[in-house]
């Protein structure tokens, strides 16, 4: 089973993208939302990503979408703590947090191959939205 989280400053926009991308998922692929900081303000957390991680790794491939700036700094610190084991892993993958998510979900569900999870995803750059 593929693990997704989305990593975003906002805890509502991370459960959102979650809620979104459920109505894609055909049960394979776990999704969880990490957002905002552990007092509940607009932030992220490393030791809330890292703790998440630990406590969800059981050896399957973990993808990390994170949505701006320091969210992204923050799961690269956390990649940074982690031991090689876990990280080896986790893909912080560069792709839109909405549309880069629904397609690597839907490609989860096709294949376990982590290349082409993460080529679905990182190809949503360039949908064009208004045809």
């Amino acid at each position: 089973m593929a693990v997704f989280i989305i990593v975003s400053h906002s805890k509502k926009v991370a459960e959102g993208v979650v809620e979104i991308v459920e109505q894609m998922n055909n049960k394979n692929s776990k999704l969880i939302p990490i957002g905002g900081t552990e007092d509940e303000r607009i932030g992220t957390n490393p030791l809330k990503i890292k703790k998440v991680i630990e406590e969800i790794y059981d050896g399957d491939n973990i993808f990390i979408f994170a949505d701006i700036g320091s969210s992204i700094m923050a799961t690269q610190m956390v990649l940074d703590m982690l031991g090689e084991k876990i990280r080896k892993k986790i893909t912080l993958v560069d792709a839109p947090l909405v549309e880069g998510t629904i397609a690597a979900v839907i490609q989860a569900s096709i294949t376990n191959n982590v290349s082409e999870i993460i080529h679905a995803a990182e190809e949503s750059k360039k949908v064009n939205k208004f045809g």
